[in-house]
C-alpha cells in the first residue's frame, strides 16, 4: 500500500516547491516526461511512491507527469527533500545541466 502524507506535509511541500524552485521542477519535468520541450511546470502532489507534475506543452495544452522517487518508497517527511534533489540532480544529468549546490 502506498504511504499518504499528511495534508500540512503536502500542502508545505508544494507551496515550497511551486513557489521557490519553478526551474527545478520543470527541469525535472523536461528529463523524465515524454516531451523536452515543457514551457513551465508545476508539481501536484506526492506520497510515499513519487512525485507529480504538471508540465504545460510549448503548443498548448498540459500533461502530467509521474515520477517515482529515485532511493524507493518513503514514510518520512526528510525523505522527500532528499528525494526531491535526487531528482533534481538526476534531472540535471540527463539534461547536461550543470546543477547547483545543495545547502
Amino acid at each position: 500500500m502506498t504511504f499518504r502524507f499528511d495534508d500540512a506535509v503536502v500542502t508545505g511541500v508544494l507551496g515550497h516547491m511551486n513557489a521557490d524552485h519553478t526551474g527545478d521542477n520543470l527541469l525535472i519535468a523536461r528529463a523524465f516526461g515524454p516531451e523536452a520541450a515543457y514551457t513551465a511546470a508545476t508539481m501536484t502532489g506526492f506520497d510515499g511512491e513519487g512525485g507529480e507534475w504538471t508540465a504545460e506543452r510549448a503548443e498548448g495544452g498540459a500533461e502530467s507527469i509521474r515520477v517515482p522517487w529515485p532511493g524507493g518508497a518513503i514514510t518520512e517527511r526528510p525523505q522527500v527533500r532528499r528525494q526531491l534533489v535526487a531528482l533534481y540532480d538526476e534531472a540535471c544529468a540527463r539534461l547536461g545541466v550543470e546543477p547547483r549546490p545543495h545547502d
